[in-house]
């Protein structure tokens, strides 16, 4: 696991963006895995404004998103498909039928959830997968727990990741209960992953990635067995 520090968070955005754009630039057909959440921002405002200047091609770049609520449809503004045409699907020059989120309205989400892991599977797995990390250590909607499940699958949201989501709702009751979410498995399968930390929130789950401990009670642990990962982190969430 390789480490970072940046002294502010828009420096760490501009590292973030710049590494996945050299990451796409090496290889003509990329698939790439993203998060949503308040620190990834950053990196898709800048994502947005390399492409646009030519930086950066996202015309044969596939992206498998890492979670989506359960009961909010697309059209929602606080559904994950809606933050990712935000902030970078209407921005850059994705094409519609490379944009994959899992569709939280799926009258069977047993189904859904096998055949989000089998397109993943078939496209050829994740070249890189880009993580934001809650303050309870989880990744994707993996939450802390005393086992972990590897596919894409349902999960019942903790208080704590309800409490950190409330802000962008009218209040913590209008958080959905339910997400879906790539397995630990998925994400520990993809070729390459970069972290992206920021915010004292951050600092007591960060300050565990570096004690070496692996433990299903912090998700992001599970990361320091994976052979190629980066962690871009800012001053205010590194101890």
């Amino acid at each position: 696991m390789k480490k970072v520090v940046f002294d502010n968070y828009e420096q760490l955005s501009v590292a973030a963006a710049e590494f996945v754009a050299a990451e796409i630039n090496k290889k003509p057909k990329f698939n790439l895995g993203l998060p949503t959440g308040g620190t990834p921002v950053g990196m898709y405002k800048n994502l947005s404004e390399m492409n646009k200047a030519g930086k950066v091609d996202f015309a044969d770049v596939t992206t498998f998103n890492l979670d989506e609520y359960l009961g909010l449809e697309r059209s929602h503004d606080q559904s994950y498909w809606y933050f990712m045409n935000k902030n970078l699907y209407s921005n850059v020059n994705l094409k519609p039928e490379n944009i994959n989120i899992p569709n939280g309205t799926a009258d069977d989400m047993d189904a859904e959830t096998k055949a989000y892991d089998k397109k993943i599977e078939d496209m050829g797995g994740l070249d890189l997968m880009v993580l934001g990390i809650g303050p309870n250590g989880h990744i994707g909607f993996n939450e802390p727990d005393s086992y972990l499940i590897a596919p894409t699958h349902t999960v019942t949201l903790t208080q704590s990741t309800i409490d950190a989501n409330a802000r962008f709702f009218d209040s913590a009751d209008d958080v959905p209960k339910m997400a879906v979410t790539m397995g630990v498995g998925n994400i520990m399968k993809a070729k390459k992953i970069l972290m992206l930390i920021s915010g004292a929130n951050k600092k007591a789950v960060a300050k565990a990635l570096n004690e070496g401990i692996v433990t299903p009670e912090n998700p992001a642990t599970m990361l320091l067995m994976h052979p190629d990962v980066t962690v871009l982190i800012d001053k205010d969430a590194d101890q």
